[in-house]
Formats: C-alpha cells, structure tokens, sequence
C-alpha cells in the first residue's frame, strides 16, 4: 500500500501497487476421503503439508496448525458463501506455489483467499471481509493488473484500476527490513492510538488523489513525506527514517503496518544501495521489477 495505511481502515482512499509476485494453486480430483494440501515457497520446498477433513475442515494432520487454523477458516466460510462449493464429498489434492520468500510480506494469505474465492467461485473480498479484520486491499490487489484505489468505508468497499505510471520510477525502491509486523497488531496499536479520524481521513485521502497527478520526484517526496507526517501525528507513531535511517539523503515511505516487511526508498541506485547494504539490509527492488 504506497498511501492509506491505516487510515484505510476508517474510510480514507488508498492507492495500493499489485506486485509481479504472487501465488499459484493448483486443485486436482484425489482418491481419498479427505483434501490433502502442499505449499511450496519460492525455491520449490515444501513448508506446510496438511490432510483436511471434508466434512469440518479440521486437520486430520498437519505440519503447522496455525495455518491449518486458517485454511479451516477460510475454507468453513467459503462454504458459506457459496452451499455448493464441496458439497459433493469429493477429495481433492490441493498445491500452492508462492513466488516470493514467505518473510516478505506480500500477502501469502490475501494470495491464498483470493485463490481460494476463484475455487469456489464467490467474491474474493467478501470472502476475505468473513474471515479477517483488515481493510481487504491485499485481497483487491492479488486479484489486479495494475495499481487501484481502494476504499473501504461504512457504504462501499471497492476497488478501481487507475493509470499510475510514475515517470520517476527508476528513482524508486522497495527495501526489506528483515523484520515481520504483524497486520493484526498494527490495527490494534492505530484503533487505539489514533485522534481525529475524520481529519485524517480527509486528509489521506486528499494525498492519494494529489500522488496520482505528480509528474516530478521533488512533488511525489513532498506527498510522501507530508504522509508520513500525518500518520505520525495522529497516532503517535514514530516515522520508520526517523527511527532507524534519520541520515539517508532521500525520502523513506512505510508500506502498510508501520515497522514491518518493505519501505520505498527515493534516490539514486547507486546512492540507495549503498546505503543500505551498509545498514545490512541486501534486499533492495527497483520499482520496476516490483509493481505490476
């Protein structure tokens, strides 16, 4: 998400950049009485192995029960928007292909809810909306060709294509922090932080509409900078470049939750390299590579 975190979550308009990476499943016919399911991550080893109960979804076996927890969930309430969907009793094997690490936080499970939502054949947002408590932007993008403004608010949640193609874009970089933030915590720690929200509704919203009309790197700094700026003051939140980069000679924007997976770093290649392979901090992804 390059603008709305958080305040996403109170009815602000979001700008959110689909990335090339994402995740495939595949779903074949499986003599059994049961679904048995595989993950792959990105180098082809499996990291999750489960056999499911067709009738209740729990795990006859699993390698993980958290996820298995998950899978239960997403797949009870998939039933329960479509009563067709399984009703047959069949077995099916079940693989999904990640194609990015798993501590990226890219959206592993929004991937596998929208995979999951084409299988049975319902919305994906809806489905995500019964099992999670986030905005459902991650679910929008797996599902997108191309960047979206998002919204969800009391009388829409929606998403629109919008042709965001910044002329500057060799100047822009997603760096991994190495570090996983919890999206669950992060909502918690903004609900409870958080002052004004009709203010900083409009005023995110005012800066993901100005974002997309900037022809300039100099005028996408200043949007970006302001952004940090108003999440800072209205949930007292300590900004990610004065926390940790305060002498990087650039712009650094957080990516939804503050503190966690990527940031998008403003520079010169070679400059922002640097820098942060000096800070130990080797994964750096031009825009270009990155955003579909």
């Amino acid at each position: 998400m390059l603008t709305g975190e958080y305040a996403v979550l109170d009815g602000a308009l979001a700008l959110a950049l689909p990335t090339k990476k994402g995740q495939k499943m595949t779903v074949k016919a499986h003599r059994g009485t049961d679904l048995v399911w595989q993950s792959y991550d990105h180098e082809g080893k499996v990291w999750f192995e489960s056999e499911i109960s067709i009738y209740d979804f729990s795990a006859v076996k699993t390698t993980d029960q958290a996820v298995s927890d998950n899978l239960k969930k997403y797949l009870k309430n998939a039933v329960r928007l479509n009563c067709e969907f399984l009703d047959k009793w069949n077995a099916y094997k079940i693989e999904t292909f990640l194609e990015f690490p798993r501590d990226w936080g890219l959206g592993s499970s929004s991937t596998l809810i929208h995979l999951i939502a084409e299988w049975a054949e319902i919305m994906p947002l809806e489905l995500y909306l019964k099992c999670e408590n986030g905005s459902g932007y991650d679910v929008a993008c797996a599902g997108a060709k191309g960047p979206i403004e998002f919204i969800n608010s009391p009388e829409e949640v929606s998403y629109t294509p919008i042709d965001f193609k910044p002329s500057f874009a060799d100047q822009l970089f997603f760096v991994h922090l190495g570090q996983k933030q919890s999206s669950d915590d992060g909502i918690q720690a903004y609900l409870k932080a958080v002052k004004d929200k009709k203010n900083l509704v409009k005023t995110i919203t005012d800066i993901t509409e100005n974002v997309q009309e900037v022809k300039d790197l100099s005028s996408f700094k200043k949007l970006m900078e302001e952004h940090e700026s108003v999440i800072a003051k209205h949930t007292g939140f300590t900004p990610i470049k004065a926390e940790r980069f305060s002498n990087f000679d650039g712009t650094i924007k957080s990516l939804g939750a503050w503190g966690g997976d990527f940031v998008l770093a403003t520079g010169d290649k070679d400059y922002v390299q640097q820098y942060f392979t000096g800070k130990g901090l080797t994964t750096i992804i031009p825009y270009k590579e990155m955003v579909l």
